[in-house]
């Protein structure tokens, strides 16, 4: 059991950062989701106009699609269309639908993952009228978004010599302006920049000494420096997104080796964490010495891949063993906890319009709504009871509806308050 709750952890790189855009050119309007955790991966909508209480038996299903094919990959939106993927047989599918549930195109990306808890795990991510994503096996390609037609395609274990570790290539990669950011943590490029038009590489760091793990990093500028801030399997690092030198770096070694948790950033703070009694740590950059320093360390905030979202100066999350399962709320300076909830087990979480859309591992939905005293419950309703860790892939709250992804099925429900 402790080997499949490890296993699980490391599938869907979680989290987001408060921080800057990350070069998406999309309006964040609420008509758009571009990437994983949206618009500057904040995993916070610009919309307005959402249901503040759920009825009995939850908001309005407007449509399912079933055939996602196997895997925890999330969706995004964008040019009216909807993005995932997911394994059919032995190959790795991206998808497009429509706004009704229609399936538009699909396409190849590769072999399917058939190692442990097999399934598609990358989210993709679009600008500029096309589309990119990473398998799990480190091919790394981009789409045309409306036909799913391949522009490239780069197998970072040949160009970089990329090690995967146990449950494979997990990255939701960041496009910042031309360049297209990964980190396949090979000795020949730990963080890379690619062409976004042709795939041709434009620098690789191989000064950072650690391989990759599972993070989906963040695109932010602090002194004077746009950075990406991600994780290795022992370290915090910040790279120059110009040209690839290492900013800063900073220990930060698990109990197991799957830093996944997406870097929470706000104003030259960092929070981090990871799972199994790992515990969560905020850190303060110090571009002088080029390191960063521990503010404070809680080993109860084993944060893996829930999310973390950053409102209002308090930290909301989940902490999946350390004490049990306990939804947080903390401040994000001090570490001092607001409020804890161990009824909602573990959960994958997403928010708009001052709530929290809290999805269970197993398929319960819940609605919160922010307060002075951390959160309460407005509203729960039951999806199709799965084992646990089926529901991975975080929600997404967009164009007045609520997307959730499990395996092979996508609900889209209305959330809209008329």
């Amino acid at each position: 059991m402790k080997t499949k709750r490890i296993m699980i952890a490391a599938l869907l790189v979680a989290s987001f950062a408060c921080a800057a855009s990350s070069g998406t050119h999309d309006v964040a309007d609420g008509s758009n989701w571009p990437e994983f955790h949206g618009p500057g991966r904040t995993n916070i909508s610009p919309e307005r106009d959402l249901l503040k209480q759920w009825p009995e038996g939850g908001p309005r299903l407007l449509w399912t699609y079933a055939q996602c094919g196997k895997g925890y990959s999330g969706v995004i939106i964008a040019e009216g269309m909807i993005f995932t993927a997911g394994d059919f047989g032995r190959e790795e599918m991206l998808l497009a639908l429509d706004t009704d549930g229609t399936l538009l195109w699909r396409s190849s990306n590769g072999d399917a993952w058939r190692g442990p808890s097999p399934g598609s795990r990358a989210t993709p991510t679009y600008t500029d009228g096309a589309i990119y994503h990473m398998n799990p096996a480190g091919r790394l390609a981009a789409y045309e978004a409306r036909s799913g037609r391949q522009l490239w395609a780069v197998d970072l274990k040949s160009r970089f010599e990329a090690r995967h570790g146990i449950w494979a290539f997990a990255e939701n990669v960041i496009v910042d302006g031309k360049k297209v950011l990964c980190m396949p943590g090979g000795p020949k490029g730990r963080v890379v920049a690619l062409d976004k038009r042709t795939g041709q590489t434009l620098w690789a760091n191989t000064e950072i000494e650690h391989s990759a793990a599972y993070c989906s990093g963040v695109v932010v500028t602090y002194g004077g420096v746009r950075q990406l801030i991600t994780m290795t399997q022992r370290s915090v690092v910040g790279v120059d997104v110009e040209d690839g030198r290492l900013v800063w770096s900073a220990p930060f070694v698990p109990t197991s080796p799957q830093n996944a948790l997406t870097p929470v950033f706000r104003d030259g703070y960092v929070f981090v964490a990871c799972g199994h009694s790992s515990g969560g740590s905020l850190m303060k950059i110090d571009p002088a010495s080029r390191t960063a320093s521990t503010v404070w360390h809680r080993p109860d905030l084993d944060d893996c891949h829930s999310g973390a979202l950053l409102v209002d100066g308090r930290l909301y999350g989940c902490a999946c063993r350390m004490g049990g399962r306990s939804f947080y709320c903390i401040d994000f300076l001090t570490g001092e906890t607001i409020r804890l909830d161990k009824t909602m087990g573990k959960v994958g979480i997403t928010c708009a319009d001052g709530m929290i859309y809290a999805l269970n591992h197993r398929g319960t939905m819940s609605l919160l709504a922010i307060i002075l005293g951390g959160f309460e419950t407005a509203g729960r309703f039951e999806l199709k009871k799965k084992p646990t860790n089926s529901y991975l892939a975080h929600p997404v709250v967009c164009g007045g509806r609520l997307y959730i992804r499990c395996n092979q099925d996508l609900y889209a429900y209305d959330v809209r308050a008329n």
